[in-house]
């Protein structure tokens, strides 16, 4: 829509009300104003949504892989030929043998639940970059030693050197019954995941070293298994589970976390829809305005009539101001948003210490800081939806405009 010299001069003073219209100016920038929040709580929400989903998915894989090859009884006999075949399956990156299994552990009198996992050596240096005290270069096999979650090491009192006694229930048998077998490990390391529940039970161990204290002998639990194509895992590893049936059974990351996933999905979607009511209750908020400006402006559009403006003409200088007002307060929502989601950390600790209310419980969140990754596809989308309901909400305005009679509104000036 181009507009002439004319109707962009009428236009702009449209959009500057002068001193005897500040009602009108006073709409005009609510109007901006809850275009602005609408887009701002939008991309806000969206951006959340997409980085908690992410960033759990990111930190539940990097323990857990794409999926497992878990054996019937907790035993997998014969590993090593499995490990081989799903390694040469096309489509997987990384496959390694896990031992997976929960236990209990003890320090100063502090007993804690805890998830023993016995991994390669090339698995356990993977933890490298998330030790945040200690040296887990140290776990070698044989050597005694384990790396805990920080977590845990707050809950029971422990610190690097310190050792921990994991006790297994399925000890070795006696006279008197069945004793439950206790190693005492040094701890060599501590590491943050960033999952809470992971934080506060994992207590990783060298794969040799997990084999002796739960009396696996050359066993294993499982197999990890890394793909190429995450959304995609249940095609390409439909060989391995048709190699294993009867043995084992391969469970992606959607069947181990599908609840939670769903969840977030559904959440993620309805919160969407919801919110899209904000900005339409702002494209109402910018046809509420262009109708009292219109109401206001009647003697002027009858004078502009006479003087030979035509009625596109008139179209295009009211559409012109509402479509404007609704554009000024996308940009600003937006900038908001992405300012809002910078510092959101901040504004939720602030917000924390000002209510003394903690907004962002990791026991209740898994994660411990509040997430956020914007997609720029998603941003397009509501900026569209923004200009879409800003430039409907400005016909009907615009169309009364046109249709003004002159001869009614002058007849008696």
């Amino acid at each position: 829509m181009i507009l002439s010299p004319f109707e962009w001069t009428i236009a702009k003073r449209y959009l500057l009300p002068g001193r005897g219209e500040a009602f009108i100016t006073l709409v005009a920038g609510i109007s901006i104003g809850v275009v602005m929040l609408s887009v701002a709580m939008l991309v806000i929400v969206m951006s959340v949504m997409n980085g908690f989903r992410a960033e759990l998915f990111d930190k539940i894989v990097g323990l857990n892989g794409h999926a497992i090859v878990q054996a019937y009884g907790g035993r997998l006999d014969n590993w090593e030929a499995i490990l081989e075949d799903v390694r040469e399956t096309p489509g997987v990156t990384q496959a390694s043998p896990l031992i997976e299994q929960p236990l209990f552990t003890t320090f100063n009198g502090r007993v804690e639940a805890i998830l023993v996992r016995g991994n390669t050596m090339q698995d356990i240096r993977g933890f490298s970059d998330k030790v945040v005290s200690g040296d887990i270069a140290t776990l070698q096999p044989g050597e005694g030693k384990v790396a805990i979650g920080v977590r845990l090491a707050e809950n029971i009192g422990a610190r690097v050197g310190d050792t921990i006694t994991i006790t297994n229930p399925q000890g070795r048998a006696t006279p008197f019954g069945t004793v439950p077998r206790q190693i005492g490990y040094e701890v060599a390391a501590i590491f943050e995941v960033g999952v809470y529940d992971y934080d506060g039970a994992f207590v990783i161990m060298p794969m040799r070293d997990a084999q002796t204290l739960l009396l696996l002998g050359n066993t294993v639990g499982m197999i990890e298994v890394k793909v190429d194509d995450p959304d995609n895992v249940g095609a390409i590893l439909d060989p391995v589970q048709r190699a294993v049936q009867g043995r084992a059974v391969v469970a992606d990351w959607k069947t181990i976390n599908a609840t939670l996933f769903e969840a977030l999905q559904i959440e993620r979607v309805a919160m969407a829809f919801a919110l899209s009511f904000m900005v339409l209750v702002a494209a109402f908020n910018i046809l509420s305005s262009l109708v009292m400006l219109v109401r206001a402006k009647t003697r002027d559009i009858a004078i502009m009539r006479t003087m030979g403006a035509t009625r596109q003409s008139l179209m295009k200088i009211f559409v012109t101001t509402g479509f404007t007002v609704g554009a000024i307060g996308t940009m600003a929502g937006l900038v908001l948003g992405f300012l809002v989601l910078y510092f959101r950390q901040g504004i939720v600790e602030l917000i924390g210490r000002v209510t003394g209310v903690e907004l962002w419980d990791p026991q209740m969140r898994f994660l411990t800081t509040l997430p956020a990754k914007t997609d720029p596809v998603e941003v397009a989308l509501i900026v569209l939806l923004a200009l879409v309901l800003s430039f409907l909400a400005t016909l009907y305005p615009a169309w009364k405009a046109a249709s003004t009679d002159p001869v009614q509104v002058l007849r008696y000036e």
